[in-house]
């Protein structure tokens, strides 16, 4: 059986970093990273509403992807695009 997290791993070692966001930031449990990975969710879901605020949307994704990485122990985005080739 495939749980939710492993889901979300999955997309993130991917490279998917919007997609595991999407599935995270439904999570009830995202403890210090929560505000980083809801807000890098949004920014994707509605960018212009975010850069109206004044909000660099690349830096807010790169964040949340960071976040996730963090709560999870998973390696750093950096390290994950470069292996799957994007």
């Amino acid at each position: 059986m495939e749980t939710k997290l492993s889901k979300v791993k999955s997309k993130y070692l991917s490279g998917d970093f919007r997609g595991a966001l999407r599935l995270a930031a439904k999570f009830a449990d995202l403890g210090e990273q929560r505000d980083a990975i809801l807000k890098a969710h949004e920014s994707y879901h509605s960018p212009d509403f975010y850069r109206q605020l004044g909000n660099d949307i690349e830096a807010l994704q790169a964040a949340g992807s960071a976040a996730l990485a963090e709560r999870y122990s998973w390696p750093s985005p950096a390290s994950v695009s470069s292996n799957s080739g994007t």
